[in-house]
């Protein structure tokens, strides 16, 4: 598959998850037939545990997945590239950050999920973004601290710093550009993480709750009844999948060949 169809798959299962709730033919609350009903002209695929509809669940299921994930992986990437030049110019701060992530690190992800959704007044989607944050940025600064170093050392950036540079200035016009190869490789990375991050949380019930219509929530609720209609569980995986490999799919296809390119000084 060629870089520019990745790209549309990408964009279009995306606008799909988004545009979703639109499509769906009944009403997400609404039981349409008996529980678990095998797939008929009423229902495309079936029904679920409380026999809603589960093509019209699934439709609606994408958006607050696929928002949250993108959200979390454009957050995380973000800070993560940010602390990474400024380790790789700040050498001190960098082996004081490098000892706190490691320290993070130590934390199961499911743990820290629980800790700090449970402990977030209200719970919910935020308490999930931070979770995710707490848990992702240790692993991506790493990555990105490394691809930043020889950046910081090459001679442009020497130059710079002769020529009396801020260190914002350094970070934002000399060493984040030449990075933007890794970064765009690492937003695919910590996409699907997010998306994995995500569904776990809503699996776990400490993000959406029922009867919200949710990817991940759905797969356990009707877990129990896989055998009289496995659309109910096999649709909505396959729907998780298939966005997180093609949003890393299309970052791919986004990233620029060669690696890092030096950006000449204005």
């Amino acid at each position: 598959m060629s870089r520019h169809l990745r790209a549309m798959f990408a964009l279009a299962l995306v606008c799909l998850a988004v545009i979703g709730p639109w499509l769906a033919p009944h009403s997400i609350e609404q039981p349409v037939s008996i529980p678990y009903a095998t797939p008929g002209r009423g229902a495309w695929l079936g029904t679920d545990q409380l026999g809603r509809d589960v093509l019209s669940r699934v439709l609606a299921g994408g958006r607050e997945l696929t928002a949250t994930s993108v959200l979390i992986a454009l957050l995380v990437t973000t800070a993560a590239a940010l602390l990474g030049a400024l380790s790789a110019l700040q050498p001190t701060f960098g082996r004081v950050l490098e000892g706190a992530c490691d320290v993070v690190m130590l934390l199961p992800a499911v743990l820290g999920i629980l800790l700090i959704a449970l402990s977030w007044p209200g719970g919910g989607r935020w308490a999930i973004i931070t979770a995710a944050m707490v848990l992702g940025v240790p692993y991506t600064v790493r990555l990105t601290t490394a691809a930043a170093a020889p950046i910081a050392e090459s001679g442009y950036v020497e130059a710079a710093i002769a020529g009396g540079e801020r260190l914002w200035y350094l970070m934002l016009r000399e060493v984040l550009p030449n990075m933007r190869a890794t970064v765009l490789a690492l937003f695919g990375l910590r996409f699907v993480t997010a998306v994995h991050l995500v569904a776990t949380a809503a699996f776990l019930q400490v993000g959406p709750q029922p009867p919200a219509a949710d990817w991940a929530l759905m797969i356990r609720e009707n877990s129990a009844g896989i055998m009289l209609n496995p659309w109910a569980v096999l649709v909505p995986s396959l729907a998780i999948g298939l966005v997180a490999l093609s949003v890393t799919l299309a970052a791919e296809a986004a990233t620029p060949r060669g690696g890092r390119v030096a950006v000449p000084r204005l």
